[in-house]
């Protein structure tokens, strides 16, 4: 089920019937920031801004950075988009506890050529298919095929830890056949 979200419909969130996230696609040419998180409401957000970040106005951090995904999930993405001159104060993230998730969650994002990724529930049920190309990232959260289409293809893959010491050990093949490749491409 593919559900488009912010106001440009940019982001494209890819679920199962019941719900789950399967996959969220953002293209390299998103820029529909003021939809998402963090929504600088309150007096204590503002002051918070001012002493964390050096930036123009609280309004401008709205125009400028998007929490994309779901507090819950194991790997959060956020864009920035920042002005220069912009800092953001020396920090680190406090860990409040392990992730709980049935799988690792992964993000892709691609550099170079086009790739396509099939997204899959862990059973193997077949939800879509993205193609990535320069600039555009995907979140895996559960099942995906890989599939590159240029010569030269750049990928950055991002996983959540620990390895587990072995691709074997890493990965759960589905019992799929292969993906038929799409019209068009």
């Amino acid at each position: 089920m593919l559900n488009r979200l912010g106001d440009a419909g940019q982001v494209e969130a890819y679920s199962t019937p019941d719900g789950r996230l399967i996959g969220l696609y953002v293209p390299g040419t998103f820029d529909d920031y003021t939809s998402f998180p963090p929504f600088v409401e309150t007096a204590e957000e503002q002051t918070h801004l001012a002493r964390a970040y050096k930036v123009i106005s609280p309004q401008r951090e709205r125009e400028t950075k998007a929490h994309l995904t779901d507090d819950a999930l194991p790997l959060q993405i956020v864009l920035l988009n920042r002005d220069p001159g912009s800092y953001v104060r020396p920090h680190h993230h406090v860990n409040d506890g392990p992730a709980t998730s049935s799988t690792r969650h992964q993000i892709l994002i691609c550099q170079r050529g086009r790739m396509r990724i099939g997204l899959y529930t862990e059973k193997g049920e077949r939800i879509a298919h993205v193609i990535l190309h320069p600039g555009d990232l995907v979140l895996l959260c559960e099942g995906h095929s890989l599939e590159f289409l240029d010569r030269d293809t750049k990928v950055i893959e991002i996983k959540m830890g620990p390895f587990p010491g072995s691709d074997e050990a890493d990965k759960v093949d589905l019992d799929v056949d292969r993906e038929p490749m799409c019209e068009g491409i």
